[in-house]
């Protein structure tokens, strides 16, 4: 049982009030997801990709052709979605079965 003295965050996902040391491995657990590329190939922060088809990017009227370079990803800890910076598209996320480790 947790002591009375533990502090308590409250977790947006379930709905419950847990302990810090909780929510500590939560999110610890979390950050260990897993982004493989169309190829199978492990992604991280900080990576380049290459687009493997043109893709269309709502809201901005542009479209990204086949072999754009991409740099500098970021993960946004959903196993298929990558957080990108490109020049005239901000806030740019494109799935990683569309893309391939440079």
């Amino acid at each position: 049982m947790n002591d009375m003295n533990d502090d308590y965050v409250y977790d947006e996902a379930s709905g419950e009030w847990i302990s810090t040391s909780e929510a500590t491995a939560k999110a610890s657990e979390a950050s260990r997801v897993q982004v493989r590329d169309s190829a199978g190939n492990l992604l991280t922060d900080g990576d380049s990709v290459i687009t493997i088809k043109d893709l269309k990017v709502k809201g901005a009227g542009q479209t990204l052709r086949k072999g754009t370079v991409i740099k500098s990803i970021r993960l946004t800890g959903d196993p298929q979605e990558i957080d990108c910076r490109y020049e005239g598209i901000k806030g740019l996320v494109l799935r990683a079965e569309f893309v391939r480790k440079h």
